[in-house]
């Protein structure tokens, strides 16, 4: 995995312990990794999974050490990295029929989000085509007249023409 570049500043904040799968808040953290906070926040604001208000908090209190902290601004940052770790799983038990017991699982996951600040947009540099050399031209002249024969007829029109 590659690293920041050394000048850029990073914040990170965590949820341990989180009362829902791994699995669930991955899907909602797939939205807004690699997007700038205010879309983050839109994104998470309109998205129905309950794994999204959890988030939601996750990334106000990484913007609020941002400015507190390292005093940066929180709407100049990008959500650099976003991931769930499955957490400890709390194991209860269910009673059936006949004496008999089920598991229920109820699963936990810790939430990790880093902010880091918007790279500097740089605009693309453009190249230039390479202009093709005198010797290239002359190449091209003396390779097209003798390699650029008549294409051969089809296979079929040959056969047409030899029972003909």
């Amino acid at each position: 995995m590659a690293t920041a570049a050394p000048d850029i500043m990073t914040v990170r904040s965590q949820a341990k312990w989180v009362r829902m799968s791994a699995r669930k808040a991955r899907l909602v953290l797939d939205h807004i990794r690699g997007r700038t906070v205010p879309e983050a926040r839109t994104i998470l604001a309109f998205t129905p999974r309950a794994a999204a208000t959890e988030i939601e908090k996750v990334l106000r209190s990484a913007v609020a050490n941002a400015e507190a902290n390292h005093g940066l601004d929180g709407d100049e940052l990008v959500v650099q990295l976003a991931y769930a770790d499955v957490g400890p799983t709390l194991k209860r038990w269910r009673p059936r029929a006949r004496g008999r017991a089920t598991r229920i699982r109820k699963r936990t996951c810790h939430v990790t989000l880093v902010l880091a600040e918007q790279p500097e947009v740089q605009a693309p540099r453009r190249r230039r085509k390479a202009k093709p050399s005198v010797v290239d031209k002359a190449e091209t002249k003396s390779s097209g007249s003798s390699t650029a024969a008549k294409p051969k007829a089809s296979t079929r029109k040959r056969k047409k023409e030899a029972v003909a």
